[in-house]
């Protein structure tokens, strides 16, 4: 994605120049750095250096000070980073300087858990509107918004700005939500149902499946079992799996 600062944009100086595209990686891990980076502002720190803010963040400071660099950003040695400058040169690049409107669709339990998070305002963010197919929820008070049902999302869309939809529907109720967001205008989607959507070019579309992050720590556990599992030095072990295969070597198996 590429981010370019405008003539007019506010900044300080030594604030962050054009950009040119950011590798994915280094965009994912900047929301990281900025969680931590409020947190030493909110302690009180002025100033951090690359291994802070790296251990704050869960990233090696090899990788967070090339990650910054890409921003223009180096530190001073001796001093390192400036805590504020930097939350404003990465709240800019993730473009968190205007407080984006935000469509829920679908108030379900997962929905209704969203809708109510209060910590979406403090991120740059405004759920500016809940819809739902469902007529019994229609009409329901959430966080201080009204439930409309799904049919008024053009209209409502236009009126509030939306810019990026939520979708916590069903399974089979998902991809005809993601329709009719991208029919009224809404280019970034974040989906919390356990299903991949079908959208246009230049429909950003980030999924978010509970499920899969479990079942992906259950194999962290699995392999964690098989280790402690292993024979004493000089044993060999055999790793059945499915189908009648078997494996010589269970690390070599899984590839560790």
């Amino acid at each position: 994605m590429s981010q370019h600062r405008h003539p007019g944009a506010p900044g300080r100086a030594g604030a962050v120049p054009a950009l040119p595209d950011l590798p994915e990686a280094t965009v994912a891990r900047l929301p990281e750095y900025l969680r931590a980076l409020h947190n030493l502002a909110d302690a009180g720190h002025e100033t951090v250096s690359s291994e802070g803010l790296a251990g704050a963040a869960g990233v090696n400071s090899a990788k967070l000070r090339k990650d910054l660099s890409h921003l223009g950003s180096y530190g001073t040695r001796g001093v390192g980073y400036d805590v504020a400058l930097l939350i404003d040169q990465i709240e800019f690049v993730l473009g968190l300087t205007q407080r984006r409107a935000v469509a829920l669709v679908g108030v379900g339990n997962l929905g209704h858990a969203l809708a109510g998070y209060d910590g979406f305002a403090s991120r740059g963010f405004r759920i500016a509107a809940l819809f739902d197919a469902d007529a019994s929820r229609v009409g329901e008070m959430i966080n201080g918004l009204v439930v409309r049902h799904v049919d008024e999302l053009p209209r409502v869309a236009a009126e509030e700005a939306i810019s990026i939809g939520v979708i916590a529907t069903p399974a089979p109720a998902a991809q005809a939500v993601a329709e009719q967001l991208v029919a009224v205008g809404v280019t970034s989607i974040l989906n919390f149902a356990p299903c991949v959507l079908s959208v246009p070019d230049g429909v950003d579309v980030r999924k978010v499946d509970l499920a899969i992050e479990l079942q992906i720590l259950s194999f962290h556990e699995h392999r964690k079992a098989s280790l402690t599992a292993l024979p004493a030095a000089g044993g060999s072990a055999l790793t059945a799996l499915p189908g009648g295969l078997a494996t010589p070597d269970t690390q070599e198996a899984i590839g560790t």
